[in-house]
């Protein structure tokens, strides 16, 4: 598993899995590739597949085949083949899903399906400020508290809402298409339900903000994507329909990297609202920088490997990754059908709640959805709870040692290594300057009355498991690739999509089927973990983000503080390699995990540290 000196990059992990793929190259997949390559000399007609291409594609495929066994190959590869080709023209789209639905339970696990009433916190309503935008920045809980009262109303706080996205998307760009019409008419009929008596709870006429892969009918959903500027799908996503029940106005399409990786889209880079000269991380890139920026009540993102994590990290927020199966994916763009998840963005860890509680539970259409119950109750005694930490994770980290000069060394090779060394050493300074937040973390926890229990990160090679995501990812954008329109994508780079896309279709099916089996040893030790401990505390990167997606549990992730006047100095240019790159005045992170749909209880004990530390009360000053 590749790696920054110790500390797991996202990027850099999406391109070991591309590396991955191709290191064990399925045999039909490169025959395929060879046998095109054959073919552009006769267009019209198929290359026959010979015994040469055979022993081309066995040798990248680290198999030897005597020259009686590819003869032997030749008829049953051409068969394979064909089918190839009676697939393709069905042109799936996007949103058909495979045949199988992965289950990230072990076996004998027990759900919860008894559904109780959601108990919130009590907040009383205060006189509603001469500026709405002193309100910017105020929890769903608080804002529900001023609608319900009706001391604000439901089109007051959209139009000012509206009036922040307009105004500081010049600066953060993080809006795709704004809902006006149709928020504003919402906002008109829930002020007439609120007025008549009738509220629906703490979401009524609060705005939110949606990632712009969940569908609404009437408006473009452009996944982000160039090609995909005008694509128009003529359904609501079931989320966005769940939250149009509970009152919630929806105000805005949001940004996210293409096709879900990043940063990057059609029209820019998000920015950071803490730091504008930086990127907001992604893919949920515009969704976290919006509620930082207090410029909607909240927002849904998703997460496939880092989506959710890594942008509330860099923006400061507080955000849900559920467990897998938790939140129904219906009318939302399709990454990998086995890792994606929908989750809230927000201020607060109940804010989250309230999101979570309007979106949970099956629909009929997401297979993956399972009958589990959410059940709130801001009540819930946390102290219950064994709380342990990656011990591992908190250790001192290790001197750098730079890389000396190997035998007689040019001027090119010597610069290469010293510039090596200079960014491999600032990563490292700002790492070990982060960790005193990862340890106050500990000490305030135990100022709290947690007995912290140290327990250690399951040992598996979950980087060799990745390339099941972007071979489910080549999958779902087949036709991109196949067509050449991946050349419209915003990135071009070997790190990037197309690329990706293009690699993983030399990822074999075998290995696909082998690295399941892998997940399936993976999900087994961390059920045994889980029976140690209820709640586990770590730093938000490194392994067990990459674990964690995997086997589908929960995560929470808070902000921790901001990093004060004496922080190393970030890189000149944010290449999206590292969500800590640092510099004073910018946000950093905790993340909380839980057993599989436990997240109520894990929310819970988010709550309990938010209120012992206030860190969720910073925001930006963006004027």
């Amino acid at each position: 598993m590749k790696r920054t000196e110790g500390r797991l990059n996202r990027r850099s992990f999406l391109t070991l899995c591309s590396q991955a793929g191709v290191g064990s190259a399925l045999l039909p997949g490169v025959l395929l590739t060879l046998s095109a390559q054959a073919q552009e000399k006769s267009p019209d007609e198929p290359a026959p597949i010979t015994s040469e291409m055979i022993d081309q594609a066995a040798a990248l495929a680290g198999v030897h085949l005597t020259a009686a066994q590819r003869q032997m190959m030749l008829d049953g590869l051409e068969s394979q083949r064909e089918s190839y080709d009676a697939i393709r023209k069905l042109k799936m789209p996007n949103s058909v899903a495979p045949a199988f639905v992965f289950d990230p339970l072990p076996a004998g696990a027990v759900v919860e399906t008894g559904i109780e009433q959601p108990k919130w916190s009590r907040v009383e309503a205060s006189a509603a400020p001469s500026d709405l935008n002193d309100l910017a920045f105020a929890t769903v809980g608080e804002l529900a508290a001023l609608v319900k009262a009706r001391r604000v109303t439901a089109t007051q706080l959209t139009q000012m809402y509206l009036e922040r996205l307009k105004k500081y998307d010049s600066k953060l760009h993080f809006v795709i298409t704004l809902t006006e019409e149709r928020a504003l008419a919402q906002a008109r009929a829930a002020d007439a339900e609120i007025a008549a008596g009738l509220y629906r709870g703490p979401l009524h006429g609060i705005p939110w903000g949606a990632k712009d892969l969940l569908a609404v009918k009437g408006y473009p959903t452009t996944w982000g994507a160039g090609g995909f500027q005008r694509q128009q799908l003529d359904e609501d996503a079931t989320v966005v329909e769940r939250l149009d029940a509970a009152g919630a106005i929806l105000v805005a399409k949001l940004t996210l990297g293409a096709l879900a990786m990043g940063d990057h889209w059609f029209g820019g880079q998000t920015r950071n609202p803490w730091n504008p000269e930086q990127g907001s991380s992604g893919s949920s890139a515009g969704p976290a920088s919006a509620v930082a920026a207090g410029c909607v009540g909240f927002a849904i993102g998703s997460e496939t490997l880092g989506s959710i994590s890594s942008p509330s990290t860099r923006c400061g927020d507080t955000g849900l990754r559920p467990t897998f199966g938790f939140v129904p994916r219906t009318g939302a763009m399709a990454l990998s059908w086995t890792m994606d998840k929908l989750g809230p963005i927000c201020r607060s860890v109940e804010d989250c709640a309230m999101a979570m509680q309007a979106i949970f539970g099956p629909d009929g259409k997401d297979l993956s959805t399972r009958n589990a119950a959410f059940n709130w109750n801001v009540d819930y005694d946390w102290k219950k709870l064994r709380i342990g930490y990656f011990q591992s994770e908190f250790e001192p980290i290790a001197a750098f040692h730079p890389r000396a000069a190997q035998g007689n060394e040019t001027a090119e090779q010597k610069k290469a290594r010293e510039l090596r060394n200079s960014m491999f050493a600032a990563g490292h300074a700002r790492r070990v300057y982060d960790q005193q937040y990862d340890q106050a973390a500990l000490s305030a926890l135990r100022r709290m009355g947690a007995t912290l229990i140290p327990v250690q990160l399951p040992k598996l090679p979950y980087g060799a498991m990745a390339p099941l995501l972007t071979a489910e990812a080549a999958a779902a954008f087949d036709d991109l690739t196949m067509s050449g329109r991946d050349s419209l994508l915003t990135e071009q780079g070997p790190q990037d999509w197309p690329n990706d896309f293009r690699v993983s279709r030399f990822y074999p099916a075998v290995e696909y089927i082998q690295a399941n089996r892998a997940r399936t040893l993976a999900i087994q030790e961390w059920a045994r973990l889980f029976e140690q401990v209820d709640i586990i505390v770590t730093p938000t990167n490194g392994e067990q983000l990459v674990a964690t997606n995997l086997t589908g549990h929960p995560a929470l992730i808070v902000p921790n503080g901001l990093r004060g006047a004496d922080a190393p100095k970030p890189p000149r240019v944010d290449d999206g390699n590292d969500d800590n790159i640092g510099g004073p005045g910018t946000p950093v992170s905790l993340t909380l995990l839980a057993s599989h749909y436990q997240d109520a209880k894990l929310l819970a004990f988010g709550r309990a540290y938010q209120d012992a530390t206030g860190f969720h009360k910073l925001h930006p000053k963006l004027d």
